[in-house]
């Protein structure tokens, strides 16, 4: 089911991308937008481990009850072994990244180690697992190029537009206008729902490997609970959809621009889920 709809969204945000492109700069236009974006794009891919891990001071470690809980995660399902590392933050939480399961990483803070159990923290890094797995790095930056893709029609449009306008005399100027307001809003709505749809998937995967969803679910809620009381610190923004809770959630966010799920349904649903 999540596989579907995240198959339906990246074709909604291809059609936006092909829409935009038609309107605000033509099929040339679009592919100069569609490859600057993907060059952007592909450095984040490629070394996405090290440049996240790098921002949020991340250490490897090879022992410990974290590398441990991973360790056996990865030897009951048969799973590649991650790097692990720890982030010397308070606030509780954790995040996977890397461009394919042979060079990823796992990472969690000192904090997520304090207030959950062994069976908790198992199910969060079945979790984090379940992005390796699903390849959500790689799914989150195909769509981060569509959508980055469209705001580089956009900005190309308003330049046009600026310095001579467009040659065609039929281009309505107000349809122009709006299209280069409402294609990028749409883009970054479909991105982010895109990313709602793999922390579901997420969720599940992460049941399967711990075999306990209820676990999973207790410690969403735990980390939910930690993270309004005490939001983390310096976060990027660019890299709150990574972490297993909305490390922003201290803040109010509208549902529609939030990268993560509503965590009562992601509860819900846990809890509901039987092996």
């Amino acid at each position: 089911m999540n596989t579907m709809r995240t198959v339906m969204l990246m074709t909604l945000l291809t059609l936006v991308l092909v829409g935009a492109g038609g309107a605000l700069g033509g099929q040339s236009g679009a592919l100069i937008a569609l490859i600057m974006a993907g060059v952007m794009n592909l450095g984040t891919y490629w070394f996405s481990d090290k440049v996240v891990i790098s921002m949020y001071r991340g250490q490897e470690t090879s022992s410990g009850t974290l590398y441990e809980v991973v360790s056996e995660l990865c030897q009951q399902n048969s799973l590649v072994m991650p790097r692990v590392y720890v982030l010397p933050q308070q606030t509780p939480n954790a995040f996977a990244t890397g461009r394919n399961p042979q060079h990823a990483v796992v990472a969690a803070t000192e904090g997520i180690m304090q207030i959950l159990s062994r069976e908790e923290l198992k199910g969060v890094m079945a979790h984090e697992l379940a992005h390796v797995q699903n390849r959500d790095i790689l799914i989150g930056s195909i769509a981060a190029t569509i959508a980055g893709a469209i705001s580089w029609l956009a900005h190309m449009a308003q330049w046009a537009m600026i310095f001579g306008g467009s040659d065609d005399e039929d281009q309505n100027p107000i349809a122009m206008i709006a299209m280069m307001i409402l294609a990028p809003i749409a883009a970054m709505l479909v991105q982010m729902a895109i990313s709602r749809s793999r922390e579901y998937a997420a969720d599940a995967g992460g049941a399967k490997y711990c075999g306990n969803p209820h676990a999973l679910a207790s410690a969403l809620r735990k980390l939910e609970m930690s993270n309004q009381r005490m939001p983390m610190r310096k976060v990027n923004e660019a890299t709150a959809h990574m972490f297993i809770v909305n490390p922003l959630s201290g803040q109010k966010m509208a549902q529609l621009f939030s990268t993560h799920p509503p965590m009562a349904e992601r509860i819900r649903r846990l809890e509901e889920m039987r092996f």
